[in-house]
């Protein structure tokens, strides 16, 4: 192999080993005092709660990690979406239900309606404004419903994308009107600058934002919620550093009057990008080491209730709420 060949290769290889090695030291430190819950956290519920197929021992369940969990916003999948914008109200035959009971049991606990959908060629399309308008009439048709939010969740999102933006301006005026929360899922943030959009030219699809469009973004919402998760970190240590990273820069891009969740993955699945190491204790680690000397009340973002195992929630409880 000629030389120069041997350094088109190992050239990237060395880079990214040296990228791995300085993200695993940002997790590395103790949490000893750091800051922890603050009862701002969110969680993403699936969709068995708005079709009724759940117990009144289900509910009960619901309302006890609820209250240990300190959170303060439900994110309900009431969804998803068409790729035109519209919902299908048949999707949630039990919203009205569920709305009631949560209301009883859990006061000043904001549940929110969770929409989401595919974006990109051949799905949805939001620089289509008629696409646009539907989706804030789905909107519209949720919060009539009695929820007390909209929570969009749609992937992937390029960074920069002026038609997401657009449908942020047009949403945010009716969750005002409603005394109602606009809250997004928000892709990860580039860990240095100007990744964004090479990342998306050579992997095809857009994985990463620029600290300036989450700015964007949070002018136009009141609340983020950070997908911190399908990172691809090989072990605990870099998966905690890079949460870290992640948390600091979004503190960096979201102003005070935005609440900010960064996401925790309590999921488990074979799909590209999620390892082993990304585990609940691992992004509680790093959200913490990120919040030593930070006032702002940082919550966190559980996924999901559908998918989290009895050690995802000692793991949250032990660390985020209630560590030693």
């Amino acid at each position: 192999m000629r030389l120069w060949v041997l350094g088109l290769v190992l050239i990237p290889v060395l880079l990214a080993g040296a990228a791995f090695l300085g993200v695993a030291a940002v997790g590395l430190g103790s949490v000893a005092g750091a800051p922890h819950s603050r009862g701002t956290n969110g969680l993403w519920l699936g969709h068995t709660w708005v079709d009724s197929a759940y117990s009144p021992a289900d509910l009960a369940a619901l309302v006890g990690k609820v209250r240990a969990g300190e959170f303060r916003d439900l994110f309900v999948h009431v969804g998803p979406l068409s790729d035109n914008g519209s919902l299908n109200p048949a999707l949630a035959p039990g919203a009205a239900r569920l709305l009631t009971a949560l209301h009883a049991s859990l006061p000043g606990v904001r549940v929110q309606a969770w929409l989401g959908d595919v974006v990109g060629p051949g799905r949805m399309n939001l620089a289509d404004p008629a696409t646009r308008a539907r989706i804030v009439a789905s909107a519209r048709a949720v919060l009539d419903l009695g929820f007390a939010g909209v929570h969009y969740d749609l992937e992937p999102v390029p960074s920069g994308d002026a038609g997401y933006l657009a449908l942020l301006v047009a949403t945010h005026p009716l969750t005002q009107a409603r005394h109602a929360v606009l809250s997004v899922a928000a892709d990860q943030l580039e860990p240095f600058p100007g990744l964004a959009g090479p990342e998306q030219l050579l992997a095809g699809l857009p994985h990463w934002w620029s600290g300036t469009f989450l700015g964007q973004v949070a002018g136009r919402v009141d609340e983020i919620a950070v997908m911190s998760y399908d990172t691809g970190m090989p072990t605990g240590a870099a998966y905690s550093g890079y949460v870290r990273m992640q948390t600091r820069l979004a503190l960096d891009a979201v102003p005070a009057r935005v609440s900010l969740l960064i996401g925790l993955p309590a999921y488990h699945t074979d799909e590209l990008g999620h390892t082993g190491a990304e585990t609940v204790a691992a992004a509680v680690r790093g959200v913490r080491l990120a919040l030593r000397g930070e006032s702002a009340p940082v919550g966190v973002a559980f996924y999901a209730d559908f998918s989290a195992t009895p050690a995802d929630w000692s793991a949250y409880e032990s660390g985020w709420v209630h560590p030693s």
